[in-house]
């Protein structure tokens, strides 16, 4: 592949500069220089360092873990370009940060997934690519266009490598998760099963039951994020008291806070196979079960389809 034609740039802010250096590398070109620095109070400055005059940009940017400064840096460096007249910038946000506030769950609180997408739209984002949305609606939220990616296929080709599709099955941890568990299932050619979950407050919760056949089984538990591993550790106890052989998980998203690294070190799970749109630096180190597959080339093929004009949807049928 050639990049040499293309007339965009990309750029990324501090969250996740591994994964912007690796989705460089697959579309063959540098990134483009941007400095991002900090007056004593904490405020954020940013300067663009290259002519982005009637250029396509696109900036690579979780908005993890420190979830507001990291949007905060994406939203100014999105100004910044708009100002330096740039044509069209795209956000490539591989983990949308506040996706789980997306409705109204209780009286007055916000829905915080609707403010992040007004905020990305006013400072002046014209597209977002995004990845495993916690909820499909909050495409919606949005009045740009939204391309939302899916790490389906690079977990997909890790598990089947690695497992034998003879006794697996795939378990969703929850009911929200049974469609995107059934896809996973139907490409394995696996079983289905699912967990009943009662959920007492946020970041709390108790498997019940699990309804499906596990007993001497190979499991994969199958969700789009893992945050403090409750859902995950409670769902591997009622599997394995059910008498499966052996637990793994997958996901998209390795948010792991807080206990996460703890619980998942001391469960009887075997493996939980992730991706990196969220870096997770020393937290690998310190847990042996966590492996990491890059969306690199995912993500960077969709920029350029995105830029040319190509189908999206295409690398996922």
């Amino acid at each position: 592949m050639t990049t040499k034609k293309h007339n965009f740039c990309i750029f990324t802010g501090n969250s996740n500069p591994d994964l912007a250096d690796k989705i460089g590398r697959y579309l063959e070109m540098p990134l483009c220089g941007a400095v991002v620095k900090r007056f004593s109070d904490g405020e954020i400055q940013i300067e663009i360092e290259e002519n982005v005059r009637q250029k396509d940009v696109f900036i690579v940017q979780s908005t993890c873990e420190p979830v507001n400064d990291n949007l905060v840096e994406m939203l100014l460096m999105v100004d910044a370009l708009k100002r330096a007249s740039a044509r069209r910038i795209t956000a490539v946000i591989p983990y949308y940060g506040y996706a789980r506030q997306d409705r109204k769950v209780a009286p007055r609180v916000p829905i915080s997934a609707k403010l992040v997408a007004d905020l990305l739209t006013t400072a002046g984002v014209t597209r977002v690519i995004t990845m495993d949305l916690h909820a499909g609606q909050i495409q919606g939220f949005f009045n740009i266009p939204v391309d939302n990616l899916y790490a389906a296929p690079v977990l997909l080709e890790s598990i089947k490598n690695e497992f034998d599709n003879g006794d697996l099955v795939v378990v969703s941890p929850d009911a929200g998760g049974v469609e995107r568990a059934r896809a996973f299932a139907k490409r394995l050619n696996a079983g289905l099963a699912i967990i009943d979950k009662r959920r007492s407050s946020p970041n709390k919760a108790k498997a019940m039951a699990v309804i499906g056949d596990v007993t001497d089984k190979t499991v994969i538990i199958q969700d789009d994020m893992i945050d403090t591993a409750g859902t995950l550790t409670e769902a591997v106890n009622a599997i394995m008291d059910r008498g499966a052989r052996e637990v793994h998980a997958c996901c998209a998203h390795a948010v792991l806070s807080g206990p996460a690294l703890d619980r998942i070190n001391t469960s009887p799970i075997t493996s939980v196979v992730c991706t990196d749109t969220i870096p997770l630096g020393e937290k690998q180190q310190e847990c042996n079960k966590i492996k990491v597959l890059s969306i690199a080339n995912l993500v960077g093929e969709a920029i350029i389809r995105s830029y040319t004009g190509d189908s999206v949807t295409s690398l996922f049928v």
